[in-house]
């Protein structure tokens, strides 16, 4: 069984970014398990509060989940055409003590996704993320892109995708990044 952990970047519980990391989660492939985390709780990083108090708890929570996982999709907002700096502190967090990191992220496969009400999609943040997953020592997976525009627009009443094209996207990129954590491709 593949394991996947989706850490969602927005803090609004209703947020376009939490909403389609719902909607990769009812389209994961048989054998794989997807698991869903948030960053609510995890406080600004301070040096001086990590001394004085260690990790938070909401941090070695998340630490945890992704040491335990086959793979982790980072669900990123866009916020000027950069990285959301909410998520940006939960992964500074995650990677603290430096120990960790080879625990945490080392050679991990990650894949970046994201929905914003703008014509672009969450492009410009996914790749302002790569210089991060690189210093981390990620796997980056290149092998599909997940960026929703005008999400606004894409999720119903209940926060399902609406388009039967997006779902189908969707569900692309979940069963393609499942791959490339080692899921095997189903004949058909």
């Amino acid at each position: 069984m593949i394991r996947i952990l989706g850490i969602c970047g927005s803090l609004r519980k209703d947020s376009f970014n939490r909403k389609l990391m719902q909607a990769v989660a009812d389209a994961v492939p048989t054998g794989c398990q997807f698991m869903q985390a948030g960053i609510e709780g995890i406080p600004v990083y301070d040096g001086d509060l990590e001394v004085e108090s260690g990790i938070p708890e909401a941090v070695q929570r998340l630490q945890s989940a992704a040491e335990d996982a086959d793979g982790l999709i980072l669900f990123s907002p866009e916020y000027n055409q950069g990285v959301p700096g909410p998520m940006k502190n939960a992964i500074d967090w995650m990677s603290r003590p430096p120990a960790r990191i080879a625990d945490v992220f080392r050679d991990k496969p990650v894949a970046l996704a994201g929905a914003t009400p703008g014509g672009g999609g969450t492009r410009t943040a996914q790749y302002a993320w790569l210089p991060t997953l690189r210093g981390l020592g990620t796997r980056p997976w290149f092998g599909g892109a997940l960026y929703m525009a005008q999400a606004g627009n894409l999720f119903d009443d209940q926060g399902a995708l609406k388009d039967d094209k997006d779902q189908e996207r969707v569900a692309a990129f979940i069963e393609g990044f499942a791959g490339f954590c080692g899921l095997p491709k189903v004949v058909s």
